[in-house]
């Protein structure tokens, strides 16, 4: 084992894995048998990133399911969700835009507990992996663009709505790690020209959406984020900035 462990680190390392060792570890620990770990080494040397290969991601305490094809939660977008957990109750709906893989939801879901969860993605591979996330907390998962798929009953109703939407610029797509670029699905990271194309949609209907006093919380980019407190407030919503420099986050709260 310890020489098979060093081999692996010898295959890691050479790929340009920077943590050849603690990859090593967790890919060992999700091969069943030494012909799955070879597979999942090899996926890994690719370029796959490491949580399409081992199956899951760190997020907020929680193991985040997720397999090739379907967006990686980064550990940044835990400070949306601890934005948004303050001052939710039990009972509040709850509604994520651009699920991914369900982990804002199922984060929240797992502050607040009790909490009525509904999550949307266009991507039919993200939806399948939202629900296998959020069944265990009663989370319902929708499959279509933004608020098309919804229940119609849900309107005026939600009191903290996510959208982790994407926002890279298109022109900057080149520029993202060949782990992003390559191997999560351009729909998830393509925000347009200027990087908030898809924010203007989820502005634009979220004041039909929300409940007198709800909150819309979005990531952004730090230069981004006076433009989109702008689009914000010109729907009507009164919006702020906050920000965590250690994480490298900022996210636009939004309020009915």
């Amino acid at each position: 084992m310890q020489r098979t462990e060093k081999d692996v680190v010898a295959r890691l390392r050479a790929a340009g894995c920077v943590f050849a060792e603690d990859e090593a570890r967790l890919i060992m620990g999700a091969a069943r048998d030494g012909a799955e770990l070879s597979r999942l080494v090899d996926r890994r040397v690719a370029g796959l990133p490491l949580e399409q290969v081992i199956g899951w991601a760190a997020f907020l305490g929680l193991r985040i399911a997720v397999g090739p094809g379907v967006f990686v939660p980064r550990r940044r977008t835990e400070f949306l969700v601890r934005q948004a957990v303050t001052g939710t109750r039990p009972g509040d709906v709850v509604l994520d835009l651009c699920c991914g893989s369900g982990a804002i939801g199922a984060a929240i879901a797992a502050a607040v507990p009790g909490v009525d969860l509904h999550a949307a993605d266009a991507d039919p591979v993200a939806v399948r992996c939202a629900r296998r996330n959020l069944a265990p907390v009663a989370g319902r998962v929708y499959e279509g663009d933004l608020y098309a798929p919804l229940p119609p009953a849900l309107r005026g109703t939600v009191t903290v709505l996510t959208a982790n939407v994407p926002y890279v610029p298109t022109a900057e797509i080149a520029l993202l790690p060949a782990e992003a670029r390559d191997h999560e699905p351009r729909a998830a990271l393509d925000g347009g020209a200027d990087g908030l194309d898809v924010l203007r949609r989820v502005a634009a209907r979220a004041g039909e959406w929300l409940a007198p006093g709800g909150r819309l919380l979005m990531e952004t980019t730090e230069r981004q984020a006076a433009p989109a407190t702008g689009v914000l407030s010109g729907h009507g919503l009164a919006a702020r900035v906050v920000s965590d420099p250690e994480a490298g986050a900022t996210v636009v709260v939004a309020t009915r």
